[in-house]
This record gives structure tokens, C-alpha cells and sequence, in this order.
């Protein structure tokens, strides 16, 4: 079994930063990419960002410049640090990871979500 875990999300003011942690663990062999999303009620799920087990980083349009993503390998971790944060980022974050899992073979998982909260 795989389970991803989000954290660090939270209420900030515009203009404020975040860290949140996407903690994969369980029968992994190895992990392809991972990457976040989120979603606001109402609205489909959108990509944010997503880095592969090379390094290799994409963002939507829309956080470019103002959020990283980047993982630790080793600890099976990716984070999103999210500056200059807007009243438009609030949502429900969600991690997600391409992997390969014992008896299982190649696998995407999500996890449960974290609210970030943007407002004054």
C-alpha cells in the first residue's frame, strides 16, 4: 500500500508564503514524478506543478515565478514553495505521484488534500 501525505497548509495573507510537503510512503520501488493540483469548489482539478525524478519542472501559467516545486529523492518528499501568494491560489491542494509499487507496477496515487486559504 502507498500513501501520500500533505502538509503546511494553512490561512495567509496576500502577498504571504507557504511551504507544503507531499510525504509518499509504503511499497515504493521508485518514484517516476510528482506533483501538485488543486482545485476550488465547483472547478476541475488543475495541474500546478510537477518535477520528475530528474529534476525536470513544469508549472501552470499561473504560478510561474512565484512557486517551486522540488522533491528530496532520498525521503520520497516533494515540496511547492508558494510566494506572493493571491486571494486567487486558495484551494484544496492535492499531491500526486507517478511511481512504481511493489506487486503493483506502475501506479499514480493522490493524496488528501490540504486547504490553502488566501485572505486578509
Amino acid at each position: 500500500q502507498v500513501q501520500l501525505v500533505e502538509s503546511g497548509g494553512g490561512l495567509v495573507q496576500p502577498g504571504g508564503s507557504l511551504r507544503l510537503s507531499c510525504v509518499a510512503s509504503g511499497s515504493i520501488i521508485s518514484i517516476n514524478a510528482m506533483g501538485w493540483y488543486r482545485q476550488v469548489p465547483g472547478k476541475e482539478r488543475e495541474s500546478v506543478a510537477r518535477i520528475t525524478s530528474t529534476g525536470s519542472t513544469n508549472y501552470a501559467d499561473s504560478v510561474k515565478g512565484r512557486f517551486t516545486i522540488s522533491r528530496d529523492n532520498a525521503k520520497n518528499t516533494a515540496y511547492l514553495q508558494m510566494n506572493s501568494l493571491e486571494p486567487e491560489d486558495a484551494a484544496v491542494y492535492y499531491c500526486h505521484a507517478d511511481l512504481w509499487a511493489y506487486m503493483r507496477g506502475r501506479m499514480e496515487y493522490w493524496g488528501q488534500g490540504t486547504q490553502v486559504t488566501v485572505s486578509s
